[in-house]
């Protein structure tokens, strides 16, 4: 368990530990010093550091490590001008060690995606046979992608939809399938084999 000190820490957390390109999220992983307003020197320390993976990318395009810090939008609007000082610090500090710097309010967090992923987490621990997941594994290995309606009516007909949908959304939160997690999820939604399976 990656510690957080907010319910909004704990979706980003969430959030990004459902990414397959997310290798390791950090808490606390630096100290920036910095001058407020005021001329006082001071110490900040952002939320956290998101590592990625290499994956497809070359190295040229390696995706650079995030530094994150997590406020709620009303709480930026009305501290900006104090927070503003330690925040371009980190901007500066981000820069010099190859990093990208970001401020991730709600409207970063809390979208279409985590609520797709708190939906399919109550499947992911749930036992789904091993013939009906390669069945569905075959099918898409030919057909390349599907929709998850085209699935239930290749592999599960009548009174066995229910059961399908459920395998479905397993398979999905296991990371045994994948689609655009940024879209609603439907029976509508196209899902493929991931490239590491």
């Amino acid at each position: 368990m990656i510690p957080f000190e907010s319910s909004l820490e704990r979706d980003f957390i969430i959030r990004m530990e459902s990414f397959r390109d997310v290798l390791d999220v950090i808490p606390q992983p630096a100290q920036v010093p910095f001058v407020s307003g005021n001329g006082r020197s001071y110490v900040y320390t952002p939320d956290f550091l998101v590592y990625f993976r290499l994956a497809h990318h070359d190295y040229e395009r390696y995706p650079k490590p995030l530094l994150v810090e997590i406020k709620p939008r009303n709480e930026i609007r009305v501290h900006w001008k104090d927070w503003k000082p330690k925040f371009l610090a980190a901007h500066r500090f981000a820069l010099e060690q190859g990093f990208l710097f970001k401020i991730y309010d709600e409207s970063r967090i809390r979208d279409v995606a985590l609520q797709n992923i708190r939906f399919l987490m109550r499947y992911k621990h749930m036992k789904v046979d091993s013939v009906d997941v390669a069945a569905i594994q075959m099918t898409l290995k030919r057909t390349g992608a599907s929709t998850v309606d085209s699935l239930l009516a290749k592999h599960y007909g009548g009174i066995y939809r229910e059961q399908g949908i459920t395998h479905i959304w397993h398979m999905l939160a296991s990371k045994q399938l994948d689609c655009d997690i940024f879209e609603p999820l439907s029976m509508f939604t196209e899902v493929w084999i991931p490239s590491h399976v």
